[in-house]
């Protein structure tokens, strides 16, 4: 009874969370950014970022039509691989969580800039910056009553732009504005180079797909559902951004290269101010909701994986009488705040794929692992055998190569950092007799 209750989402309802999900700010800042790199050829890796992540999205699918319970990647990877794999990738999705919030906060004052110019200091980025993140904070300690009116708002703001840019946009579109192939002409670093560098900035278009199997208790036969509903939503959100690149190349051309809000700046090739008006206020609602959103919901990940499932320090999950998670809220916001003084967009959306990198490997294993294990039931079975999680497997490290190394040195000192911690509190927990494991019905097999 219980059970039928829970699954109440239904395939559109699923599909419209998912491209709300997976819309955020990229998609208003990143168009000129990609095109700087590779020209028309940005129009290309829509679609092929969009397959790509499809792949490693089937695998989350198999599994969680396996594996019941919330949790996600760090789930599937303790049910395959152990505690202190489910712990690490807890963390991850824990710091993901944070790195989204520094990064739409970052995208917030960056829009900004178009406007008042004084931001591109360092000095001033960062006041308002932690200013913006001390008001979310504050709006944290009141609960979650108005957080679906800020969702309502949010997506209505952002699908009604990028409608209206598109709708609008594709009759001013010159051809003869599609004339920088490769993208040469504004950029002389090698082809493969900037191929690798842009196909990273398309994969953090598409990394909010991950959310959706910890919703899969939810929907309506989900073993068929969720299947359908992300291979939907990827190529729906393939489809739109490459839609939205071609109007913004079409309507800008080379200038596209070098603006700082590339939707707006192209509405005002055809609507004049008050296009770019519209535009920017649209594009600021929505990614100060979807800030707002995740900073609600990134402490509560630290929050349930101390209380709930004892893989954190107790203290994580103290909850005030509003039923906040007051000390993972100000950890998680004191983190934001030391991410934000980077000022540096692009390498915070960077640090978004390579965390969803880190998550996306032992998730993939474990599908691979688990794919017939004779205590989880069959759920969702994969076309074609181990080949979509080979394909997903590969396409997950070739993300390598759009990362820096210094990103990738911090990964690892971030990844022993967790590792010491867990020690320490594992050998605490051990010394009060206290238990280790988590919540009943997740353990591991």
């Amino acid at each position: 009874m219980s059970s039928g209750k829970i699954k109440q989402l239904s395939f559109l309802s699923v599909f419209l969370l998912g491209v709300d999900g997976i819309i955020g700010s990229g998609i208003f800042l990143m168009p000129s950014r990609i095109y700087a790199k590779l020209g028309d050829l940005s129009l290309l890796l829509m679609p092929l970022a969009g397959v790509a992540v499809l792949m490693i999205a089937l695998c989350f699918a198999n599994l969680a039509s396996k594996i019941p319970g919330d949790g996600g990647a760090w789930l599937y990877t303790y049910t395959a691989f152990g505690r202190f794999a489910g712990f690490e990738i807890g963390i991850f999705t824990w710091l993901l969580g944070i790195i989204t919030m520094a990064t739409e906060i970052s995208a917030f004052v960056t829009s900004l800039r178009s406007v008042f110019p004084s931001l591109d200091v360092h000095r001033n980025y960062l006041i308002v910056a932690l200013g913006i993140l001390a008001i979310l904070t504050c709006l944290n300690l009141f609960g979650s009553k108005f957080m679906d009116w800020v969702d309502n708002i949010s997506t209505v703001a952002k699908m009604g732009v990028l409608i209206l840019f598109v709708v609008a946009g594709l009759f001013f579109v010159r051809h003869a504005n599609f004339a920088n192939l490769t993208g040469a002409t504004t950029n002389s670093s090698p082809l493969f180079g900037r191929f690798n560098e842009g196909f990273g900035m398309v994969f953090y278009m598409f990394t909010g797909f991950s959310f959706l199997p910890i919703a899969a208790s939810k929907m309506k036969n989900p073993e068929k559902t969720l299947p359908k509903a992300l291979i939907a939503v990827l190529l729906t959100s393939a489809l739109l951004y490459m839609i939205v690149q071609f109007a913004a190349i079409g309507v800008s051309g080379s200038h596209l290269a070098t603006d700082n809000v590339p939707i707006a700046a192209s509405f005002y090739h055809f609507a004049g101010q008050f296009g770019y008006d519209l535009a920017l206020v649209g594009m600021l609602i929505s990614i100060m909701g979807v800030a707002l959103s995740i900073s609600f919901s990134t402490p509560l990940i630290a929050s349930s994986l101390a209380s709930e499932h004892q893989l954190l320090p107790r203290v994580l999950g103290h909850q005030n009488k509003r039923g906040v998670p007051i000390v993972s809220l100000l950890l998680s916001c004191a983190i934001c705040g030391l991410m934000l003084l980077s000022g540096n967009y692009l390498f915070l959306a960077s640090a978004i794929v390579f965390t969803s990198f880190v998550q996306y490997i032992p998730t993939i294993l474990a599908s691979i692992k688990l794919r017939k294990h004779e205590k989880l039931p069959q759920g969702f079975k994969l076309p074609g055998g181990l080949l979509i999680p080979i394909l997903a497997f590969l396409v997950t490290l070739y993300l390598i190569l759009s990362f820096s190394v210094e990103l990738i040195v911090t990964g690892i000192i971030v990844f022993v950092l967790s590792g010491l911690w867990y020690w320490y509190d594992d050998r605490d927990r051990q010394a009060k007799g206290l238990r280790r494991d988590i919540a009943e019905g997740d353990k591991v097999l």
